[in-house]
């Protein structure tokens, strides 16, 4: 056991420098194999670890990142929810909606109508 937590402690700078570069590449497509290079590991290897520090597999861990970022996008300069999901790396605006209504429990066209009316009634 002591030995386990010793290699993923070992392994952290390589699960960090991955967790980096989908934070700045979120839009983009996520491959496995080149994250698996980047961090000079196994694609199994750095899905075991990924998932060991962050509780998420890489694809889920982007797709959070995405979410976030389009909700920020969104609230900041007033964007519509397709164009949110489109800057964010999403193709499709249903998919978008689902996966926007999944994390955050509402869709996001309704969300952002009651961001909004909540920063006009404290203004």
């Amino acid at each position: 056991m002591l030995r386990q937590i010793a290699l993923q402690e070992s392994r952290l700078p390589q699960v960090l420098r991955v967790i980096g570069w989908i934070r700045k590449n979120y839009a983009k497509p996520l491959h496995i194999a080149t994250l698996a290079r980047l961090a000079s590991m196994s694609p199994a290897s750095l899905h075991r670890q990924f998932k060991a520090v962050t509780a998420m597999s890489p694809l889920q861990y982007q797709k959070q990142v995405r979410l976030q970022e389009a909700q920020n996008i969104m609230v900041s300069k007033s964007t519509d929810a397709a164009s949110a999901g489109y800057e964010v790396g999403y193709g499709s605006p249903s998919q978008f909606s689902r996966e926007y209504h999944r994390m955050f429990g509402t869709p996001p066209r309704q969300h952002m109508n009651q961001v909004r009316s909540l920063g006009q009634t404290s203004l």
